[in-house]
């Protein structure tokens, strides 16, 4: 891609973070990325694979993270730094993204990992697709959360996930229809779950993305292989409290390139 888009997308992902307690508008990126409203929110997707809008939530989101797990600023302190004028809607979003809520959040970040989250099972209908392959990472002998997102981001409630000890096979089963982006996250050790990022890129966080792949319904094997790489600066945030995931289902699993058949359900 064109390193002066990228360029230019960079100075507005960085304008988000400088800026995030103000309302951010279409027209004020643009004019950062020094581009017309319609071409920038096409070139901002392109890039990042979200909407201007949506990558900026996302950011706002990974500072309340922050700023749960390394202040005592009040959850509508903390929802007022980032944007928000209702903490309702605040708690709203971040229990939706995040998997719990920011109370339990800032609980779970100050204990050895537990189980905060409920499963609940979800059944496909019909003959099962499957996904299959392999996933490889710089971070050869640590776990893997591989999952299914309607979207390119790792936030709210996967279709279908699974989580590896270390690169090798994964296996999806009974995937519903729909358009599913398969993502991946491996994690150095000390940085689970972590929300600061170095500027320039994070070795210790590895992702990797493939989609969409398109499930029609039907007895049918896709296979979709995926190779994880350090996150970058133009990488929507990482939402979902993978932490408590990794430690909970490698602490109670055996070793299996099966998927899990649970989803997380999202609790208040």
């Amino acid at each position: 891609m064109d390193n002066a888009i990228e360029q230019a997308v960079l100075r507005v992902v960085r304008s988000m973070h400088e800026n995030l307690g103000e309302q951010l508008t279409i027209n004020d990126m643009a004019r950062t990325a020094m581009f017309s409203k319609f071409h920038f929110s096409r070139v901002f997707q392109r890039v990042t694979g979200l909407s201007p809008g949506r990558f900026l939530s996302a950011v706002r989101l990974q500072e309340a993270k922050r700023l749960l797990a390394s202040t005592s600023l009040t959850v509508t302190d903390i929802s007022h730094r980032v944007g928000y004028s209702s903490v309702g809607t605040f708690s709203s979003r971040f229990t939706s993204s995040v998997g719990v809520s920011p109370t339990k959040y800032r609980q779970m970040r100050g204990i050895t990992p537990q189980m905060t989250i409920e499963w609940v099972e979800l059944a496909g209908d019909g003959p099962a697709t499957t996904i299959t392959g392999a996933i490889s990472s710089p971070l050869k002998d640590q776990p893997i959360f591989a999952g299914l997102f309607p979207d390119r981001i790792l936030e709210g409630r996967p279709v279908r996930y699974t989580i590896l000890r270390k690169p090798g096979p994964y296996v999806l089963e009974d995937v519903p229809q729909g358009e599913w982006h398969l993502m991946a996250q491996s994690i150095a050790p000390g940085r689970e779950d972590a929300v600061d990022h170095p500027p320039g890129g994070d070795e210790a966080l590895c992702i990797g993305r493939h989609g969409p792949i398109t499930v029609r319904g039907g007895a049918e094997t896709k296979v979709a292989d995926l190779h994880l790489r350090p996150m970058r600066p133009l990488d929507p945030p990482v939402l979902l409290a993978l932490r408590d995931l990794l430690s909970v289902n490698l602490a109670t699993s055996t070793p299996s390139p099966r998927a899990e058949m649970n989803v997380p359900q999202l609790t208040h």
